[in-house]
């Protein structure tokens, strides 16, 4: 979370702190190099997989009919964390045919009264849990609700620095997705953003959903297709078409625009893949269930097929190995040829539990079971 980032850089002026920080870091890192050992859970019950759909569709949901698919990849425009490419066979589920909107989230804040992660002010003795020991606590002013905005500079800057675009805002929340005096008036079909990996847990109970495990996300988003590159095929943008979200021209300054759309674009604008989903990929990231591990397909690999996996029973990431993180998918309308290329299903982020970001939503799914109860 580029808070807690925040949180480190202001820590680090006391070069006290700084060294036993690196002591603390060289302890996690020694402790999860054995990691690769461990074994990613699965249900081992048996599981349905039909191609017609059991029960009446949910509003606004399509069948997902289950299967076998290989899951990561070991394609050259794959980081590390993707791979090794790896069996996966997953039960059949209903998902949401698109993000969860402004409205849907409207109604559910309506009913219940909830206030997100970003509408709160930072618990600091939460997130000092998730900083290196000693860490001072920051001013009174920092730890006020916020959430973090996307702010293009106006000139080239060192893409190895994320603060040059991000922006922590007091006030950012998914009614203000800008900060305070811009508003949602007028976007009820576009994606909530700035929702924490709580909230949409949240919202997911209320519907009588939950959220999609990160292999369920990734089986989804191919819309039954093979191991390509992209979600279409072996082509961004097949004979110059573009059918997702993303960013183009000179990252992160300078976005000429060619889909489109500056920022996220209402849902539905781009075609559906073909299980009849839409904005799978990017528009915004999405959140999974599974806790995010770098070494997560390593140990998957390990069984010759891995039967519905929920992903690790904790995270570790080694950039910041004091946070807990979940998966994200999908990439999102910031994703660039020149910074990341996440516009492709088998690419997976790490991201805090409690970070609310401009690009950041989710969509729900819902299990055979619990359909044919209603």
């Amino acid at each position: 979370m580029l808070v807690l980032a925040c949180l480190l850089i202001f820590a680090a002026s006391c070069s006290k702190k700084q060294d036993s920080t690196e002591k603390t870091e060289n302890k996690v890192t020694d402790k999860n190099k054995g990691s690769q050992k461990q074994e990613t859970p699965v249900k081992q019950a048996s599981i349905i997989i039909s191609e017609e759909p059991i029960g009446e569709a949910p509003k606004g949901m399509v069948w997902i009919g289950g299967g076998e698919f290989v899951m990561g990849s070991d394609h050259t425009s794959a980081s590390q964390a993707e791979k090794p490419a790896h069996r996966v066979k997953i039960a059949a589920f209903w998902m949401d045919e698109h993000e969860v909107t402004n409205a849907q989230f409207r109604k559910f804040v309506e009913a219940t009264g909830y206030k997100t992660v970003a509408e709160r002010p930072i618990d600091w003795e939460e997130m000092k849990k998730q900083l290196p020991p000693n860490t001072p606590k920051p001013e009174d002013e920092v730890l006020q609700p916020g959430s973090l905005v996307f702010t293009p500079p106006p000139n080239p800057v060192n893409l190895q620095d994320y603060s040059q675009w991000w922006s922590w805002v007091h006030g950012a929340d998914w009614k203000h997705p800008k900060g305070p005096g811009s508003s949602i008036e007028d976007k009820d079909n576009y994606p909530v953003v700035h929702i924490a990996y709580e909230d949409a847990a949240a919202y997911a109970k209320w519907a009588g959903k939950r959220l999609p495990t990160e292999a369920e996300w990734e089986f989804a988003s191919r819309g039954g297709g093979k191991n390509q590159p992209f979600a279409w095929g072996d082509e961004l943008t097949p004979q110059n078409k573009y059918l997702a979200n993303f960013f183009q021209g000179d990252f992160p300054y300078n976005n000429t625009v060619d889909d489109g759309f500056n920022a996220a674009a209402p849902v539905k604008t781009f075609p559906p893949n073909d299980y009849g989903l839409y904005d799978m990929i990017g528009n915004v990231w999405e959140w999974s269930s599974d806790f995010y591990h770098i070494n997560a397909h390593a140990m998957a690999a390990q069984n010759d097929i891995t039967i519905c996996p929920t992903g690790p029973t904790s995270s570790y990431d080694p950039n910041e190995p004091f946070a807990e993180k979940r998966v994200i998918k999908g990439g999102s309308f910031l994703c660039s040829e020149q910074y990341c290329s996440n516009y492709r299903p088998s690419a997976r982020m790490a991201t805090s539990t409690d970070s609310g970001q401009e690009h950041l939503g989710f969509r729900c799914v819902r299990d055979v079971e619990t359909n044919q109860k209603m």
